[in-house]
């Protein structure tokens, strides 16, 4: 296996889950495919997301998670298995996500399933992105009184 190709893959997830959490929504779009799909339907969101295009990928991320949406997501155990200029990836992760519009804290962990794609240009990117939830739980913040967010970088 290609030690490189590897590591460039870990770097293209890694970026993905940096871009998200900081809000990058105009670097994360390079992380796409112009193809690329994904599958991020979660027992919070109520139905199943399923979307068709980078843009419609990148516009869905940007459009929820907004200033008053803090969120963390870790990712680790990468297997990937390249093919040529074809890979798959499988990762387990947590993640975090504090909603303060709605007093509420996610969290969770799953197992993504990615797909990924190396350009004419050389650079890998992500074809297909989705999760399956182990588990996801929330929580009221009205339930714990002495809860305060102290530090929220988007808001002054």
């Amino acid at each position: 296996m290609d030690l490189v190709e590897l590591e460039k893959i870990r770097r293209l997830k890694y970026r993905y889950l940096r871009c998200v959490d900081l809000k990058l929504w105009d670097e994360i779009g390079e992380v796409f495919t112009h193809d690329a799909t994904a599958d991020y339907g979660t027992p919070s969101a109520g139905r199943p997301l399923n979307l068709t295009s980078r843009d419609e990928i990148v516009t869905f991320l940007r459009d929820s998670l907004g200033k008053d949406i803090v969120t963390l997501h870790s990712a680790g155990q990468p297997e990937i298995d390249i093919d040529g200029d074809t890979a798959t990836g499988t990762w387990r992760f947590e993640d975090t996500v504090i909603a303060t519009e709605y007093n509420v804290v996610i969290a969770g962990a799953a197992f993504y399933e990615d797909r990924y794609r190396r350009g004419q240009d050389g650079t890998w990117r992500i074809s297909h992105i989705g999760y399956q939830r182990i588990f996801e739980t929330s929580m009221s913040l009205n339930d714990l009184p002495s809860w305060r967010l102290t530090a929220n970088r988007w808001t002054a």
